[in-house]
């Protein structure tokens, strides 16, 4: 059951393409990870996911994998999240002319989660953009906007040449690898000479991980955890992770324990939580917005995005804690009279809490935590508690 409900989150096949293979088979046409001939030979089950082969999970299963991480560390595939860097001298003002956060601002080595707009305030896609002590920014987007998004970043970035401005792009081939858990810094430690104490929250280092050079250390995740994300050449990734993995408590993990993970921790996904029709106000995601853009109005879709500000969003983006049946996406929100308020976005059992836990958008008068409404599954209807996000508390680091 956690595993059925947690897989409702990732996209189905679509038809006519390739089925589904377990370990060792093929999928036609999908793109494979530097790690793919790793996770098969460790038992992951394989499937299609924003164009690539993936694996769901291994032999441990969801629960145990999740549960896992949560205890312990764990090591996931994040290879096909595409990483660009941004070079020029107008690299910062090539980024805030397509996304809503203060770039500028950023520290060298600093990161932080920004939203790329559209000019009807709607989200195309969230990342993460770090300022490098390496005269770039790197940035790492959703695999499923890989093509929009560059397409956008690259029209953009030829209109500022056109202008006289010094911008260009490079599309990295490197892995990424995600290390997260409690005891991440303990396992990562051994294998640095750099201070991870030193490494807060949303900051990275170029560094030699485990004796390989040229490693991007960025202190983030997807799991509500401390954690890192490792973009490593993808020439030694394999090297990387067998090394990580021959300590017995990483475990490897695939995306049916991301999903559920992220949900815990109250984490959007794109394409589900988010998409172009999702405004940052009504996705909760306002604290996005650098108070120099705000002022400034700068960004595509801010006069529409500020309005929202100002006048509050019809809707808006709830956590939801529910008995019975898991709550599923597409999942109808009714209101005290049993008229629809609202839909779930995303929805599973919750591993670490033991009950069902989702989110969705509710309109605005239903949205404060606490009310009291009903979903309705399986065409019964079932008791559904408004809960303040995230179900699970995170623990994300900051250094001293």
């Amino acid at each position: 059951m956690l595993r059925a409900g947690c897989r409702a989150a990732l996209p189905r096949r679509p038809p006519g393409s390739a089925p589904l293979s377990g370990a060792g088979g093929a999928e036609e046409g999908l793109k494979r990870t530097p790690l793919d001939a790793l996770h098969r030979s460790r038992g992951g089950r394989m499937v299609p996911f924003a164009g690539w082969s993936l694996p769901l999970h291994y032999g441990q299963g969801h629960l145990q994998s999740h549960l896992h991480t949560r205890r312990c560390c764990s090591l996931f595939d994040v290879s096909h999240m595409p990483q660009t860097r941004v070079y020029g001298r107008d690299r910062v003002r090539f980024m805030e002319s397509l996304v809503v956060g203060d770039i500028a601002e950023l520290k060298l080595g600093q990161g932080t989660l920004t939203l790329l707009t559209n000019e009807r305030g709607g989200i195309v896609d969230d990342l993460i953009v770090t300022n490098t002590s390496e005269d770039h920014l790197y940035v790492v987007s959703n695999a499923g906007c890989a093509d929009k998004d560059l397409a956008i970043m690259r029209g953009r970035a030829a209109e500022l040449r056109g202008t006289g401005a010094d911008v260009h792009l490079e599309v990295s081939d490197n892995a990424l690898l995600a290390l997260q858990g409690p005891s991440m810094a303990r396992v990562l430690q051994a294998g640095l000479s750099d201070d991870l104490a030193k490494l807060s929250f949303m900051n990275s280092i170029t560094t030699t991980v485990f004796g390989v050079p040229g490693c991007r250390v960025t202190r983030c995740g997807y799991t509500g955890e401390d954690g890192v994300e490792i973009s490593v050449p993808a020439g030694r990734a394999v090297e990387l992770a067998e090394q990580l993995l021959g300590v017995p408590e990483v475990w490897p993990a695939g995306l049916a324990a991301r999903d559920s993970l992220r949900l815990e921790a109250g984490l959007c996904l794109y394409g589900n939580d988010i998409d172009e029709t999702t405004t940052p106000a009504e996705a909760g995601l306002l604290w996005t917005l650098g108070k120099r853009r705000r002022t400034a109005m700068d960004f595509p879709g801010a006069a529409i995005i500020m309005a929202q500000v100002k006048e509050k969003p019809k809707r808006k983006r709830v956590g939801l804690t529910s008995v019975g049946p898991p709550i599923r996406p597409h999942t109808a929100i009714l209101g005290p009279e049993g008229t629809p308020v609202g839909t779930v976005t995303s929805g599973c059992p919750s591993p670490s809490l033991g009950k069902n836990i989702a989110m969705g958008y509710v309109e605005a008068a239903h949205s404060r935590a606490g009310t009291a409404l009903t979903v309705e599954v399986r065409k019964k209807q079932h008791p559904a508690l408004v809960t303040k996000m995230p179900f699970v508390p995170t623990q994300y680091y900051m250094a001293k």
